[in-house]
């Protein structure tokens, strides 16, 4: 799969927009990530309609996809760069700002419509301010919903919501909505985040509708051309193609209008060379968000992202149970002891999507809701107290979880068990977190419990010699008592007697 490259208007504040986008276009670009200003399609100057409607021609004809950005820095106000945002008292007018770009956008087939939260005013305590973004963020979604656009929301440096952290708090607090996405800033990645950037991609690929690129360092917000900067662009590159990202990736240098041509064509120079480097330009097997395509690295906790839950749920949700449950969890975490076996009776047992039934969808979907702080001991509990379909629930919602490795012990209880749907369950993306012997272990316990080994993640990266050996000593006792091992595990052993010498 080839990544698209799409270059940000910002960049270009010099240039008439037309002569902007004919530039980016005979450069090569995909797209175009285009800020809504006075001096580009101004959403409040005489004959918006008319004029979006010549754009949507043109880009047309350039063959240019196109991202609606709404940071435009003195549009609403002459004196007051950004402001007003959703945190002020006068919201109501950004958020007009934001229902006109999702409108806007409609028009145009735009991808995406990104839009960050701003700084907390002085005057504005942070309840009240996290009251309003909620509020705002809610009433632009539910629009953007309606207009089939989907919101990217970016975490931006020094403002109220400035990390991936406070990202996930806020789409908690939403309820979760499909059309409420992420725009990640990779710069903004390796200023503040913890995470190698690679490492941050992987992290929010299931979420992502729209992508920002440039350089950065770590702890200064200051975007830089490609290579003045600390990033190491291929591996980045790579996992975002490796997590079938199919949407703009946006280059962001809003304070290099004074050279743009030149930055443009630098900049697409070298992100080809980047994405050869990390042979993103060959094609490869498409993914559905959150999931693994064939031949795909394998992301950290590789399961549907709790948005594809909820999609697949969308047939079988009980009079609109779920949404309430969701936003019923919101607002006090220790309810979903009470809604998680419900779920059964409430959405059924149909399987939604390949080796998820609705039931299991749905409580997965409602763990994923809990605050961080609550996550690993609301699920011990769910897990201690439930019948088997509601442990194995668990167990297969920890990787979507905030919990680190503090629910181990879950892994280990269900190995134990003799309940082949617990076992298979424990050893999914979550079980990254077993040592090595246990997991072994377990692995074994399969092949004894016939339970096959596809069920295993990561299995053909965490196999090794001990494993293999014993494997070998189980082969021989079956040999011994006239039985053979399962076809899956003797192809496992022979694969792995070839690769170690054994």
């Amino acid at each position: 799969m080839n990544l698209r490259f799409g270059y940000g208007t910002n960049g270009f504040a010099n240039h008439r927009l037309g002569d902007a986008l004919a530039v980016l276009a005979d450069l090569g670009y995909d797209g175009v990530a285009l800020t809504l200003d006075h001096h580009h399609l101004d959403p409040y100057a005489p004959g918006l309609a008319r004029r979006v409607s010549g754009l949507a021609t043109r880009l047309m004809e350039l063959g240019l996809s196109v991202v609606i950005e709404t940071g435009a820095r003195y549009l609403l106000d002459p004196r007051r760069k950004h402001a007003p945002t959703l945190l002020h008292d006068e919201r109501e007018v950004r958020l007009d700002f934001l229902l006109r770009a999702v409108s806007i956008a409609s028009d145009l087939g735009a991808e995406a419509v990104s839009c960050w939260s701003g700084v907390r005013p002085p005057a504005v305590d942070a309840q009240l301010a996290w009251d309003r973004l909620v509020d705002g963020c809610a009433r632009l979604t539910e629009a953007a919903s309606k207009a089939g656009v989907p919101v990217g929301f970016e975490p931006e440096p020094g403002m109220f919501v400035q990390d991936l952290s406070g990202w996930r708090a806020l789409h908690r607090a939403l309820g979760m909505p499909r059309a409420f996405g992420l725009t990640l800033d990779l710069g903004h990645c390796r200023c503040l985040e913890p995470e190698p950037v690679a490492d941050c991609v992987v992290a929010a690929a299931p979420w992502l509708v729209n992508v920002q690129i440039e350089d950065m360092r770590r702890g200064v917000h200051e975007h830089l051309e490609f290579g003045e900067g600390e990033i190491d662009f291929p591996p980045v590159l790579r996992a975002l193609a490796d997590a079938g990202y199919r949407g703009l990736v946006g280059v962001e240098l809003p304070r290099h209008s004074h050279a743009a041509p030149d930055v443009a064509r630098r900049s697409l120079t070298f992100l080809r060379a980047a994405a050869g480097q990390s042979g993103t330009a060959t094609d490869r097997p498409a993914a559905a968000p959150g999931m693994r395509a064939p031949g795909q690295r394998r992301p950290a906790g590789a399961v549907p992202a709790p948005e594809v839950l909820r999609a697949a749920l969308a047939g079988v949700d009980d009079g609109g149970w779920l949404d309430e449950a969701l936003r019923r969890v919101a607002a006090d975490p220790s309810v979903i002891s009470r809604l998680f076996p419900a779920a059964a009776r409430r959405c059924g047992r149909a399987e939604v999507l390949p080796g998820w039934t609705a039931d299991e969808a749905a409580r997965a979907v409602l763990l994923a809701m809990l605050p961080a702080e609550r996550a690993a001991v609301q699920a011990r509990a769910l897990y201690r107290h439930g019948d088997a379909a509601e442990k194995r629930a668990v167990l297969r919602a920890l990787p979507l979880l905030p919990v680190g490795a503090s629910a181990v012990e879950l892994l280990h209880d269900a190995i134990r068990t003799n309940d082949t749907r617990l076992v298979a369950a424990a050893l999914g993306p979550y079980a990254a977190h077993l040592d090595a012997a246990a997991w072994r272990q377990a692995v074994v316990k399969c092949v004894f419990m016939g339970i096959a080994l596809s069920c295993v993640d990561d299995l053909d990266h965490r196999a090794d010699s001990e494993l293999a050996a014993m494997l070998a000593g189980v082969a021989d006792e079956r040999h011994a008592a006239g039985r053979e091992l399962p076809a899956d595990a003797a192809a496992l052993l022979a694969r792995l007697k070839a690769e170690k010498g054994i």
